[in-house]
């Protein structure tokens, strides 16, 4: 399926519900296999995700964890929720999109707890079988009242994403009129409304952006939330696991520093916990569904034409015939090894594929190994982090649509780590 026939599993099957969240499936993730999804995957990955433009987004990653970092301060000694602390650094996702602007003009966040909000409920949604889904001639009763549900949440997260576009179209129609040239930091907004503005054949239409936003803030929010709370989970319950971490962080940024995104490469231990995090809590354990074009033979068995296909993703890497002692969380299988080739995302090793492989690979990969990378880097170097008292390591897990969460919340308390008190201001 993700070699030799990787281009005939590379459409979809995405159901009611996620068509409607998708645009009519007119975005990156559910789109099929077409001219029109591949120029959209050549604009996010060369226009969106190079390394100039994430090199200029930097500082939108950067202002928000360092808010996160100044926020979990004033709660010291508290009890915090991870997974609501998570849907807070999900402030760098969406400030990479569209700037500050939007969640900083919602007066008490009310458009932050609007999204986070629409979003919990989209994954409820898609944790529901939908029957018509399975009997199409029953599509139209929608008897479950799945397709009733989803357009509601999906209005108010459109809704949203038409406030900023808007904004950000008259922001920039008043800066032309005054002739001002504005240079400085540029999110992922204004790069695809230039692309836009030029109405060239492989131009996005503005349907297209909004499918795209909407990929990245359902997707990438709650996907990251996800991992940032499994990846907490499993070094607080390994103490040896937190050690190294944190003394390797003392070591490449410093005890008296503040965590910068230029010694992520250098973190290699942290990075080697989030890859064994992402193997043993695949955030996707099924992976996204693919459907052939063609009816094919795999494995000695046929596979009709536009049926849909899941790999167990969490199978494949708990399998103890690819894995050494699989139900261990050991980051260092992932560690460089001398003589062989490194573990990454890429998809290439099909022993692990977290983001997926093929052309179907999520393309935003990177970023989301940098975003966790640098979100967890500063929890861990800002503070030191403990269960409240008679509170046990619970490691249950539920499945919600597409994801694998935790089924109880994750409640930790943190404590100053940095003797020097500006560092958290």
């Amino acid at each position: 399926m993700f070699r030799d026939q990787d281009e005939n599993f590379s459409n979809r099957n995405p159901g009611i519900a996620m068509s409607m969240i998708s645009y009519g499936v007119q975005d990156l993730i559910w789109a099929d296999n077409n001219s029109t999804w591949r120029n959209l995957r050549k604009i996010l990955v060369q226009q969106i995700l190079n390394s100039k433009s994430l090199l200029e987004t930097s500082s939108f990653r950067r202002d928000e964890v360092r808010k996160t970092i100044k926020d979990i301060f004033t709660k010291i000694g508290t009890n915090i929720s991870i997974y609501e602390l998570s849907f807070a650094t999900a402030n760098v996702l969406t400030s990479m999109v569209w700037g500050n602007s939007s969640l900083e003009e919602a007066k008490d966040g009310q458009i932050e707890a609007e999204v986070r909000l629409a979003i919990t409920k989209i994954f409820g949604l898609l944790a529901k079988p939908n029957v018509s889904d399975y009997i199409p001639s029953l599509s139209r009763l929608d008897l479950q009242g799945v397709a009733r549900d989803m357009e509601t949440e999906f209005e108010t997260m459109d809704r949203v994403i038409m406030t900023s576009i808007n904004n950000r179209i008259e922001t920039n129609s008043r800066r032309s009129k005054d002739a001002v040239q504005h240079e400085g930091k540029k999110d992922l907004l204004q790069v695809l409304l230039k692309l836009n503005d030029q109405k060239t054949a492989t131009s996005p239409s503005m349907t297209q952006i909004k499918a795209l936003i909407m990929d990245i803030m359902v997707a990438g929010i709650d996907s990251s939330s996800t991992l940032l709370e499994w990846a907490m989970t499993e070094i607080l319950k390994n103490p040896h696991v937190m050690n190294r971490i944190q003394e390797e962080l003392a070591t490449v940024v410093g005890v008296n520093n503040i965590v910068e995104e230029s010694h992520l490469p250098k973190l290699q231990y942290l990075s080697a916990t989030i890859k064994e995090t992402l193997r043993v809590h695949p955030v996707g354990p099924w992976g996204l569904p693919r459907s052939p074009s063609q009816t094919c033979m795999i494995g000695g068995y046929t596979i009709p034409k536009g049926c849909t296909v899941f790999v167990n993703v969490w199978a494949i890497q708990r399998d103890p015939r690819y894995w050494d002692n699989p139900l261990e969380f050991n980051p260092d299988r992932f560690l460089p090894q001398e003589g062989t080739k490194p573990w990454d995302f890429k998809g290439t090793n099909l022993k692990y594929h977290p983001f997926g492989s093929g052309r179907r690979i999520c393309p935003a990969y990177p970023l989301a190994d940098t975003m966790q990378t640098y979100i967890l880097a500063s929890l861990f170097h800002s503070f030191n982090w403990t269960l409240p008292k008679g509170e046990e390591h619970d490691l249950s897990d539920i499945f919600l649509g597409i994801n694998l969460k935790k089924k109880k919340p994750l409640i930790l308390i943190p404590s100053q780590r940095c003797s020097d008190v500006s560092l958290y201001m």
